[in-house]
């Protein structure tokens, strides 16, 4: 079964809204100096990010996306990144000819405080990119089991995917080779995210004993966006419209002409990531995959009890002081 990412367009690609990004080289690290475009993230602050980072950053925690590749050289993105695969091409060069997968990646771990473009969710965690994906999108079962379970083997600590629902959880359901994928990975320690789809569709999605952590979207309102699968037990929500993040530096097909390096998405493949993001400060301060999975879904909160939210909106800051207070 093919599958492709689980983005929707604002309107349309053409119409993306890519802004304009003074690139340097070198990738340097934090170094206090300001974003630029920190303002524009709010999902950042949705999720009380920020003040999750007082306590933990993620530090040296590995974050694979499991995806289209990422852009080797993006400036936000340099000295983040740890040795990946592409299953697609078979070398160890998982660059992204299509821009979905580096997206996800700022999302999760883009350089913070570095004076360039974004900040990341988990600005101490590093990026593994595994290229399950080719250059429209679209991969097969076989390769995206493998890259599941190649960076649970190569030290992944947090596994995200943000995959096409119609495949994944289609397999999920009827306990195929992904949920098997997915179960070897939590046996090695690492915590698997799932991006919920966006169908907006009622479904539970997985076998209620497959060890994901399914991701539904939110909007900057905090109400469930109209686009979001919704329905899988135990799932929680996250930013996932209008959301500013890297994407590569040279054309592809989602960046069409445009190399500034930066841009807008929509869908639940960019809440996923934000999720991983405060899985992987989580891991930094010592949970076990259960652990970290149940701390996110404790800091939940959907106080209208909005059923496309699930156990709703994640609370990074809660999830993080609740594990310190444990430690």
């Amino acid at each position: 079964m093919r599958r492709r990412p689980t983005t929707v367009t604002i309107t349309a690609f053409a119409a993306l809204t890519f802004l304009t990004a003074a690139l340097t080289t070198g990738c340097g690290g934090d170094d206090d100096k300001p974003d630029p475009m920190r303002a524009q993230e709010w999902g950042l602050d949705a999720l009380k990010l920020p003040d999750a980072w007082q306590t933990t950053k993620g530090e040296d925690t590995v974050i694979a996306v499991v995806d289209t590749g990422v852009d080797p050289d993006h400036p936000d993105l340099q000295g983040r990144l740890v040795d990946g695969y592409d299953f697609v091409d078979n070398d160890d060069e998982p660059k992204d000819l299509n821009g979905h997968g580096t997206h996800v990646a700022g999302i999760a771990a883009a350089h913070t405080d570095n004076g360039i473009g974004i900040a990341g969710g988990a600005p101490g965690a590093k990026i593994m990119p595994v290229r399950v994906l080719g250059a429209d999108g679209s991969g097969s079962d076989a390769n995206i089991t493998k890259g599941i379970i190649w960076a649970a083997q190569h030290g992944a600590d947090v596994i995200n995917l943000s995959l096409g629902e119609s495949g994944l959880m289609a397999r999920l359901l009827k306990g195929g080779v992904l949920n098997q994928a997915i179960s070897v990975a939590d046996s090695k320690g690492a915590v698997v995210v799932a991006a919920a789809g966006n169908d907006s569709t009622l479904l539970q999605p997985y076998e209620l004993d497959t060890p994901v952590l399914v991701v539904n979207a939110a909007d900057p309102s905090g109400k469930p966006a109209t686009f979001t699968n919704f329905g899988a037990q135990n799932a929680v929500s996250a930013p996932g419209v209008d959301i500013l993040s890297t994407l590569p530096t040279y054309p592809t097909k989602e960046t069409l002409k445009n190399t500034s390096g930066y841009g807008k998405l929509s869908g639940t493949s960019m809440a996923s990531p934000y999720v991983s993001a405060v899985a992987a400060l989580l891991h930094h301060q010592g949970l076990a995959p259960a652990a970290v999975t149940q701390a996110i879904r404790d800091s939940a909160s959907n106080p209208q009890n909005l059923p496309k939210l699930g156990l709703g909106n994640v609370d990074a800051a809660a999830a993080v002081k609740t594990a310190a207070e444990k430690n």
